[in-house]
């Protein structure tokens, strides 16, 4: 519970939910257009384009007018200190290679978190009108068709499971890449090019596992209460804290998570 001086939980929503407004209001023109990229990968292709820079600069002015208190930690320009127990934990285009290539898989991510928690978490894709959003109790789903509250679905065994993940070249070293090869012979198919609106899919009962790698904070920041609010549980591959990224593993059910741990550790 928030303490009397703190934003309350509603507050905090809806201003996520003016954050994502505000960043659709940049990217979206830009999307599908002729745009300048920058690689910023180091043999991996990492574009970067104005429209992240842009989207990111219109999330940190909001904050810094709304509660300039807050700390930010963004994909683009970096941590800004905060002195109240909240920080803002934002990616403007995550799925930037999707965002380049015109397909609509890109989102916003916005995470808060609480005492360094994951406290509240958004998702929002402006091309095809969805919104996926935490609200510290419950994850919800809204689009054309309203709004719905989001939860997972249980799957029978890791065999009948559908498993997404962005690329297999997230998977960089050979450890990995093995994992990536016992996970696909572990699961009935497996879906590439998600980034994060995987997380959003498995919450809203679409599928039923998500395992990736090399991830940033502010891969995950959004979708961790997101999961853990529709049901799911997410972890890194060695069942701790996921809320650093790295190796991250999300899962529609409690048996279906320890399955997916025991095939990534090799047993």
């Amino acid at each position: 519970m928030s303490s009397p001086s703190e934003p309350s939980p509603s507050d905090l929503v809806a201003f996520a939910r003016h954050l994502g407004d505000a960043a659709a209001a940049v990217s979206l023109p830009l999307f599908r257009s002729s745009l300048t990229i920058d690689d910023k990968g180091e043999g991996l292709f990492d574009p970067v384009t104005e429209a992240d820079r842009e989207a990111e600069r219109a999330i940190r002015m909001l904050i810094a007018e709304r509660y300039p208190d807050h700390g930010v930690i963004g994909e683009e320009f970096g941590p800004t200190e905060g002195s109240s127990p909240f920080t803002w934990v934002i990616d403007p285009i995550d799925g930037t290679r999707a965002f380049v290539a015109g397909m609509p898989t890109w989102t916003t991510l916005i995470g808060l978190r609480r005492n360094d928690e994951p406290y509240i978490g958004l998702v929002q894709q402006p091309f095809i009108g969805e919104r996926f959003f935490a609200t510290g109790e419950a994850a919800y789903l809204e689009n054309a068709r309203g709004v719905r509250k989001l939860s997972v679905r249980p799957a029978a065994s890791l065999a009948e499971a559908v498993m997404a993940t962005t690329s297999p070249d997230i998977f960089r070293t050979p450890a990995e890449q093995a994992c990536l090869e016992r996970l696909r012979a572990a699961t009935r198919t497996i879906r590439y090019g998600t980034d994060a609106y995987g997380y959003c899919l498995l919450a809203a009962g679409h599928i039923d596992l998500v395992v990736e790698s090399s991830l940033a904070p502010y891969d995950v920041a959004a979708v961790i209460p997101i999961v853990r609010q529709a049901g799911g549980v997410i972890t890194t591959w060695s069942g701790g804290d996921p809320k650093h990224g790295g190796s991250v593993v999300a899962a529609a059910s409690p048996e279906l998570h320890a399955a997916a741990l025991e095939v990534i550790s090799g047993q």
